[in-house]
């Protein structure tokens, strides 16, 4: 089993609009299953932004050279 993420917002009839690239590696008509993972509060946001922040100081700067890589 293969996972894709990505983030959306749904739509307004109800959908959600899947990124091209994600759509290109999946079969027409495939059963998939969708998890749908929805931050409890503002307040989860700024931990998850803090968790992130905090993470990223632990490398230095010249590990930057990887942030431009292209994902595969």
């Amino acid at each position: 089993m293969r996972a894709f993420e990505f983030q959306a917002c749904l739509n307004r009839d109800d959908t959600l609009k899947v990124p091209e690239e994600v759509a290109a590696e999946v079969q027409q008509e495939q059963p998939v299953r969708v998890i749908l993972i929805v931050p409890d509060s503002d307040e989860d946001r700024g931990w998850e932004r803090l968790t992130a922040e905090q993470f990223l100081q632990g490398y230095p700067d010249s590990d930057a050279v990887y942030d431009d890589l292209p994902a595969r």
